[in-house]
C-alpha cells in the first residue's frame, strides 16, 4: 500500500483502506513543481497568503525526496503532479519539467498546464502526444477569463482527446477577476464534452458548480480542503447540499493540494468519512473515481 517502495503506511491509512477493501488512494490535485516555483509558491502563503490575516502554514514543507516518501506513507498510489503558470511564456517548460518528473516516478500521472498565449496550442497538442494524463488550469493565479480566444483551440484540444482539467475556477478562498460560475457554464455551453475537475468543489460557488456536475456527464468535483475545519470556518459546505452529493458519487474525485495544506493529510480524508454517505460513496471518491480518471500506473 505504497507509492514506490516497501514503506509501511500509517496505521489510519490501513484502518480505512481495510474497511473499505481498498489498495490506498488515488489523489488528483497533488502539486509537484520546479524547485525554485515551489519556493515562491511558499513565499507566498509565508508573506500573506490567499486569506488576508490569517495564516496558513505549509504542513508538508519538505525536499522533494521527503515529501515522495510522505505520500506513501499517506497511502497515496496515484497521484497529479500539478503546476500552473502566472504569466505568459511559462507552461510549456513547466510541462516539460512535469513530464520528466512523471517519467521517474512511475505512479505520478503525467501532468501538464497552459496559459492563454498564441503558443499554447502548439505545446498542449505536444503534452498529449506525449501521453498527458491530466492538466491544471488555475484561473485566480493566472488572472485570466478561461473564455479567451486564445484557448479556444485548446480547449477544443482537450475536450476531443477527454483529458481532464484540474481547474481552479470557483471564488475562493478570495475572488479573482474570473472566477464564479458564468465563465465555466459558457465555456461548457461551447464545449460540452470538456472533461472538467472543479478544484475544490467550486469554492464558493457549491451549489453552482454542483448543478454543472449534474447536467455534464463530464464534470467532476474534487474535495480539496472541502469539509475541513480549516475551510468550514471560512466556508462552510451547505449541509442541505449532502443528499445530492451522496448521488453525484461516481463525480466526487478525492483532491487534497498537498503539500501547501495547513493540516495534517488526514484531516481531509476523515472530513469525508465524517460525511456518513456510505462505505460505497467514500470508495469511489477515494479510489475508482480518480484511478479512472488517471488511469493506472505507466
Amino acid at each position: 500500500m505504497n507509492l514506490e517502495g516497501d514503506s509501511l503506511t500509517e496505521p489510519w491509512v490501513d484502518r480505512i483502506c481495510d474497511r473499505l477493501g481498498i489498495p490506498g488512494f488515488v489523489d488528483v490535485h497533488v502539486h509537484f513543481m520546479p524547485e525554485n516555483v515551489l519556493a515562491k509558491v511558499w513565499a507566498y502563503f509565508d508573506a500573506a497568503g490567499p486569506l488576508i490575516g490569517r495564516q496558513w502554514p505549509i504542513r508538508y514543507r519538505m525536499n522533494l525526496d521527503e515529501r515522495l516518501e510522505t505520500l506513501r506513507s499517506l497511502g497515496i498510489r496515484r497521484c497529479s503532479a500539478l503546476s500552473y503558470p502566472h504569466r505568459s511564456a511559462m507552461a510549456e517548460w513547466l510541462n516539460e519539467w512535469s513530464l520528466d518528473f512523471a517519467a521517474r516516478h512511475s505512479q505520478i500521472a503525467r501532468s501538464a498546464t497552459f496559459y492563454p498565449e498564441p503558443g499554447a496550442p502548439q505545446y498542449v497538442e505536444e503534452a498529449l502526444r506525449s501521453g498527458t494524463q491530466i492538466f491544471k488550469a488555475h484561473i485566480q493565479v493566472g488572472d485570466y477569463d478561461p473564455r479567451d480566444p486564445l484557448l479556444d483551440e485548446v480547449w477544443s484540444l482537450l475536450s476531443q482527446a477527454k483529458i481532464p482539467t484540474v481547474i481552479h475556477c470557483g471564488s475562493g478562498p478570495v475572488p479573482g477577476r474570473f472566477t464564479g460560475i458564468e465563465p465555466i457554464a459558457e465555456l461548457l455551453r461551447r464545449y460540452p464534452r470538456l472533461v472538467l475537475i472543479v478544484a475544490h468543489m467550486g469554492d464558493t460557488e457549491y451549489e453552482e458548480f454542483l448543478v454543472l456536475a449534474e447536467n455534464y456527464a463530464n464534470v467532476y468535483l474534487d474535495t480539496t480542503m472541502i469539509f475541513t475545519p480549516f475551510t468550514e470556518a471560512r466556508s462552510p459546505y451547505p449541509r442541505r447540499l449532502l443528499g445530492r452529493l451522496g448521488y453525484l458519487g461516481p463525480k466526487i474525485v478525492l483532491g487534497s493540494d498537498f503539500p501547501n495544506i495547513p493540516y495534517d493529510y488526514r484531516v481531509q480524508i476523515e472530513a469525508l468519512e465524517g460525511l456518513r454517505l456510505g462505505d460505497d460513496w467514500l470508495r469511489s471518491v477515494l479510489w475508482s473515481n480518480g484511478l479512472q480518471l488517471l488511469g493506472g500506473a505507466s
